[in-house]
């Protein structure tokens, strides 16, 4: 009897340490989670990250509530997230700019491969170059033209330092030999703005923020930045078309603090997964130039130690600052 009491008693104390991790997977989440944006309201990545708190809080059954930190291209907000508390309730809404920025910025207290858990990827970011319409070159070549033209005289707008953006007007320079004056803004929202308003004539940003104007005839989209043309912008050519090889995108997803617990990160994942399967949100993602990008938590991982590597020798290349 005494021998059988003992297995019983090791047997429930093996199965204990089991209990509180169900606990948790099934109480997940009791109240509402912040998503931190590291850009100001307006711009691309904000805009894509409101319309994921909604789908993804329908989908976990509490509110996701957008709390955008701005600042540094995104690494005041990645700082947020990296000193949270790995419990699930803050989560960062990532994107490219956090991998550019390993490189660009030389003195990070984080490292954003090592001390993040990543969750899953939500989309690409084609980017567009547009023109106000009173702008005379109408095309990629003939702004190049015009640049050459007129060395040091063109302002080409994008958001700040370390975004594909900023990087993609760098590439333009380098790779179509011009001298153009490079105005990186504090938000993508702004550089709009201004573009609209005549006090900038050029300027690189992502589609979603964009599509309408240009749809509207108040900006003129002279080439996207990827490989092949766009679904959402069909009539308008790529910059390699001009210029052989030339290509960039941004992305968006999910991490969450190092030390997540893993039941945690597979419920989100699943969550993502399941808002990323239905229909109506990938066509929403489409109204904004959004193509959807699906990746596991792993594959995730992966992916952002190519980016940051990928990212980085174009920085060292081009021989980046941070603005």
């Amino acid at each position: 009897m005494k021998r059988r009491s003992f297995l019983q008693l090791a047997a429930t104390a093996a199965a204990l340490p089991l209990a509180p991790r169900i606990a948790r997977a099934e109480a997940y989440p009791a109240h509402p989670i912040r998503l931190i944006v590291g850009f100001p309201a307006g711009g691309q990545v904000d805009i894509i990250a409101r319309l994921v708190a909604q789908w993804l809080g329908d989908r976990l059954g509490q509110s996701v509530v957008v709390e955008n930190k701005p600042g540094a291209g995104g690494n005041l907000g990645a700082a947020a997230v990296v000193n949270a508390a790995p419990d699930g309730y803050t989560l960062f809404f990532a994107a490219a700019s956090n991998t550019v920025n390993t490189t660009l910025f030389a003195n990070l207290p984080y490292d954003f491969a090592r001390d993040t858990a990543p969750v899953g990827t939500i989309n690409r970011i084609p980017l567009v170059l547009e023109v106000n319409p009173a702008f005379p070159a109408h095309n990629v070549a003939a702004l190049i033209a015009y640049a050459k033209a007129n060395p040091g005289t063109l302002s080409v707008g994008s958001p700040s330092a370390g975004t594909p953006p900023y990087l993609c007007v760098e590439l333009l320079k380098m790779m179509a030999g011009i001298d153009v004056v490079h105005v990186p803004y504090f938000g993508e929202n702004q550089m709009v703005t201004d573009l609209l308003g005549g006090q900038l004539m050029a300027g690189v940003g992502g589609i979603s923020s964009g599509i309408g104007h240009i749809k509207a005839g108040k900006l003129d989209a002279l080439g996207v930045t990827t490989a092949a043309r766009v679904a959402e912008l069909p009539d308008v050519p790529t910059i390699g078309d001009t210029i052989p090889g030339f290509e960039a995108s941004g992305w968006s997803g999910v991490v969450a603090p190092k030390n997540t617990p893993a039941d945690i990160i597979d419920r989100l994942a699943a969550a993502i997964g399941a808002v990323q399967a239905d229909p109506k949100f990938k066509q929403r993602l489409s109204d904004f130039g959004a193509p959807l990008l699906v990746m596991s938590p792993a594959e995730f991982g992966k992916f952002i130690v190519e980016e940051t590597e990928k990212w980085g020798k174009v920085v060292k290349f081009a021989g980046l600052q941070p603005q």
